[in-house]
C-alpha cells in the first residue's frame, strides 16, 4: 500500500490468494469461473535494476525494512514533490529507538524549529494501516515544526522501522496503547514539558487517535484528523466508514472471519488500486508514492483486516464521547474513506470546539496526492487551528 493509503482495509474480490507466512503451502477460495489473481510487486521507474532489487526483497521483519529505507533514502530527498523540494531551513531531525512493554523496538522521530525559534507546542502524529512516519510525512512533519511546533512520530509495531511482522495486526487496542506509551515518553522530553500537546490521525491513524483520546480524556489539547476512518455500524462486519465501492460483499465478511482464526497471518489479495482512488494529481499518482519503499503494499492479512473491522465497529458506540477539540480535514471525492462520516463524526461529537473542512474534488490523500496548491492550502489550515489552540499551560 503506498505511504498516502494509510489506513484503509483493502477488501479483497471474491477471488483471492492466501499466503502462509510459514510455508506450509497454498491455499485459494474462488469464485466459481474466476482466475486466481496473484500479486507482483511493481519495478520503481527511474532507479537501477540494484535498487530494484534491493526493494524487492522479503520486508516481513524490521532490520530488513531498515536496511532498504537506508538505500533509499537519497532517491527519496530528491523526488520532484512539494513535500521534498526546498524543505524549511534549520529543522532539527532526531531518530531514535524506544523499547515497548511488549519487548519490541519502536521507531521514533522528531523535527523541532530551527535554533531561537520558541516551540509552541508539541503535535504527535498517528500514521496509518500500511505506513511510516519516514517518507511523505517527512516533508509535512517540516513545515509544521517550521510554524513554531515540536513534531513527534512514532511507527507502528509491524510497520515502517519498528519491530513486528510486517502488515500484522493481532489486536487493534495494542495500537492504541502503544501510542499511549510512547507519546506518554514524548510529551516529558525538556523542549515540550508542560507545553500543550495535540494528537495529528491520518486515516486509521484517525482512530487510534480517536481511541487514545477517549482513554485519556485529559491528557490532549487538541485532535486533528486527516480523511479518518472512524465510523461503522454496530451490526458487525457492516463497514460503513469506508466508502460503498471499496466494501467487500458480506458473505465474504464473514468469510474472511472465520478464517482469521484459522490463519490469522495469512495475506488477501487486494481488489482495486488504490492509488488510482486515492491520488488526484496524475504525476504524483504515476510513480512518485512507488518510492515509499517500506510501505505495506502486500495482500491484507486476514487477521489484521478483521481488527480494523472490529475498531471502527467499537468507535460507534463511543463517538459521542469525543469531547477533545477538533479538527476535521476530509477531501469531498474521498472514495477510500467516505466524507459523510466525517459529517457524522463531527455531528455526533461531544466537542464543544469541532471544525470540519471539506475540500472540493480533492481524493483521499489530500497532504499528499493533490496539487501544491492543495497541499499548502491543507498544511496552513493546520497550523492555523493549532496556532488558535495553543494557548500556554
Amino acid at each position: 500500500m503506498h505511504s498516502c493509503l494509510i489506513s484503509t482495509f483493502r477488501p479483497p474480490p471474491f477471488t483471492f490468494h492466501i499466503n502462509h507466512d510459514s510455508g506450509g503451502g497454498v491455499s485459494n477460495f474462488r469464485q466459481k469461473n474466476k482466475p486466481l489473481i496473484m500479486a507482483k510487486k511493481k519495478a520503481i521507474e527511474g532507479v537501477s535494476d540494484q535498487m530494484n532489487a534491493i526493494a524487492s526483497q522479503n520486508l516481513d521483519h524490521a532490520p530488513a525494512r531498515r536496511r532498504v529505507r537506508l538505500a533509499f533514502t537519497q532517491a527519496q530527498e530528491q523526488l520532484d514533490h512539494v513535500l521534498f523540494k526546498m524543505p524549511p531551513a534549520g529543522i532539527r531531525t532526531e531518530e531514535w529507538f524506544e523499547m515497548n512493554s511488549k519487548g519490541q523496538e519502536i521507531f521514533c522521530k522528531s523535527w523541532l524549529p530551527r535554533p531561537g525559534v520558541r516551540i509552541k507546542a508539541a503535535v504527535c502524529f498517528v500514521h496509518g494501516y500500511g505506513d511510516t512516519c519516514t517518507f511523505f510525512f517527512e516533508g509535512i512533519a517540516k513545515r509544521i515544526a517550521a510554524a513554531g511546533y515540536g513534531v513527534y512520530a512514532i511507527d507502528h509495531p509491524g510497520f515502517g522501522l519498528s519491530e513486528g511482522l510486517h502488515g500484522y495486526v493481532s489486536n487493534f487496542n495494542d495500537l492504541v496503547d502503544n501510542v499511549i506509551e510512547q507519546y506518554t515518553k514524548i510529551k516529558g522530553r525538556p523542549e515540550v514539558r508542560g507545553m500543550p500537546r495535540f494528537l495529528l490521525g491520518q486515516s486509521m491513524g484517525g482512530a487510534v487517535a480517536l481511541k487514545v483520546h477517549l482513554k485519556e480524556q485529559r491528557e490532549w489539547d487538541g485532535v486533528v484528523l486527516v480523511a479518518p476512518m472512524c465510523k461503522v455500524k454496530l451490526s458487525l462486519p457492516d463497514i460503513n466508514d469506508i466508502a460503498e465501492e471499496m466494501k467487500p460483499p458480506e458473505p465474504l465478511q464473514k468469510v474472511l472471519i472465520f478464517l482469521s482464526r484459522l490463519m490469522p497471518k495469512a495475506k488477501l489479495v487486494p481488489q482495486k488500486d488504490l492509488a488510482e482512488l486515492a491520488l488526484r494529481d496524475p504525476q504524483k499518482k504515476n510513480w512518485q508514492a512507488d518510492y515509499n519503499v517500506i510501505s505495506y503494499s502486500d495482500q491484507t492479512r486476514l487477521k489484521t483486516a478483521v481488527e480494523l473491522l472490529n475498531a471502527t465497529n467499537e468507535l460507534e458506540s463511543q463517538v459521542e464521547k469525543v469531547s477533545s477539540p477538533l479538527l476535521i480535514l476530509h477531501g469531498a471525492a474521498d472514495k477510500v474513506t467516505d466524507p459523510n462520516i466525517s459529517k457524522f463524526l463531527y455531528e455526533k461529537a461531544a466537542s464543544k470546539d469541532k471544525t470540519l473542512k471539506l475540500y472540493d474534488g480533492s481524493y483521499h490523500c489530500i497532504l499528499e496526492g493533490e496539487s501544491d496548491e492543495r497541499i499548502f492550502e491543507v498544511l496552513d489550515d493546520i497550523t492555523a487551528w493549532l496556532d488558535a489552540h495553543c494557548t500556554v499551560r
